[in-house]
C-alpha cells in the first residue's frame, strides 16, 4: 500500500464563504394586495448591491423585509447561510443588519455625539451613581467619524446644522461603529444635490472598502451605476431585472429603469399627437395682444 501522494496533499480551496445576505424567491402580501413576488437578493461582504425602481415598485417593502420590521411571506431568508425569519427591527440590528432610513430619525437639536450614540449611551458608575460618559461619547463620535474620513468643525454642534450630506455620513460612520455587517441605505441621496450626492456615495464606497455588505436603495440608475457592484431592477413587486456590473453599462441600466420599450411606444405616441417636437423645429409665434390681428 502506497502512502499518499503529493498530488493528495494538496488541500483543495475552502469552499466560498456564504454571503452575508441571501434572499431567494421572497414574496410579501398585504391581505389582498401582492407587494412582493419571487424577489431574489444577494449581498457579499465588501460590495453594493443596488435595488432601483419607480415609486410602488416594492423597494419600500422589500427594505422592510430585510430589516426585519415585516416577516416575509414567501422565500427564504438566509444570514450569512442560515435560514431566518426576522420579527422585528432589533432582531435584525442583532444579526449585523442596520438600516439608514431616508429621514434618519435623528434629534435635530441634540449635538452630534449625542445622536451618535442614541439609544446605545456610554455610562460611568453603576446603579444610582451611574452618569453619562459625555467626554468618551464625544471623543469616540469624533475618532468613528474621522475614520470614515468625515471631518466636523465639532461633534458638540446641533446635528440639525449639519448639511443633509453631512447627517447621511454621520448615520453611515454610526451604523459601521456599531459593528453592521449588513447597511442597508433608504434614498440617501433622493433630497441631496449633485455635489452632497457624490459625498455621500464616497463615504457608501469607504463602507463597501471595510467589508461591509451595502444595499443601496435607489431611483437613480447614475448613482447606482457609479459605486454599485449587483444591479436588481423592480417593477410593480416583481423582478424587472437582475445583472452584475460586467453585464450591464450605465446607458442599459438607465434605459430599463425608465422601461425601455414602453419609453419608446410613449414617445412614438406622443410624436403621432403632435405633443413632442422634432429637434430643432421652430414652436409657434405667441398671439397678437387681444383686438389686434396676430
Amino acid at each position: 500500500m502506497t502512502g499518499p501522494t503529493q498530488a493528495d496533499a494538496v488541500q483543495a480551496d475552502p469552499a466560498p464563504a456564504a454571503p452575508l445576505l441571501e434572499l431567494t424567491g421572497i414574496g410579501k402580501n398585504y391581505g389582498h394586495v401582492l407587494a412582493l413576488r419571487d424577489v431574489d437578493l444577494v449581498v457579499e461582504a465588501g460590495a453594493i448591491s443596488c435595488v432601483l425602481g419607480d415609486n410602488g415598485a416594492g423597494k419600500s417593502t422589500l427594505i422592510k423585509v430585510v430589516a426585519g420590521l415585516h416577516p416575509h411571506d414567501a422565500g427564504s431568508y438566509r444570514i450569512s447561510g442560515e435560514e431566518v425569519r426576522l420579527s422585528s427591527p432589533r432582531q435584525a440590528l442583532d444579526r449585523g443588519i442596520a438600516t439608514v432610513y431616508q429621514d434618519l430619525a435623528v434629534v435635530p437639536l441634540m449635538p452630534v455625539w449625542r445622536n451618535f450614540f442614541l439609544g446605545s449611551e456610554l455610562q460611568r458608575g453603576r446603579g444610582a451613581t451611574a452618569r453619562l460618559d459625555v467626554p468618551a461619547m464625544r471623543a469616540t463620535a469624533r475618532e468613528a467619524l474621522l475614520r470614515m474620513g468625515i471631518d466636523l468643525r465639532d461633534v458638540d454642534q446641533p446635528i440639525g446644522t449639519l448639511s443633509g450630506g453631512e447627517r447621511q455620513c454621520t448615520a453611515i460612520a454610526r451604523a459601521v461603529h456599531f459593528g453592521a455587517k449588513v447597511l442597508v441605505l433608504d434614498e440617501p441621496t433622493a433630497a441631496l444635490g449633485v455635489k452632497q450626492s457624490g459625498v455621500v456615495l464616497k463615504y457608501v464606497a469607504s463602507a463597501r472598502d471595510q467589508g461591509l455588505g451595502v444595499v443601496l436603495i435607489t431611483h437613480n440608475p447614475h448613482h447606482a451605476h457609479l459605486v454599485g457592484d449587483r444591479f436588481l431592477l423592480l417593477k410593480r413587486g416583481r423582478t424587472a431585472g437582475s445583472h452584475t456590473r460586467a453585464e450591464i453599462t450605465l446607458e442599459q441600466l438607465t434605459a430599463e429603469m425608465a422601461g425601455g420599450s414602453e419609453l419608446a411606444e410613449l414617445s412614438h405616441e406622443l410624436r403621432r399627437a403632435g405633443v413632442l417636437r422634432s429637434l430643432g423645429e421652430r414652436p409657434p409665434d405667441p398671439p397678437g395682444p387681444p383686438g389686434r390681428p396676430a
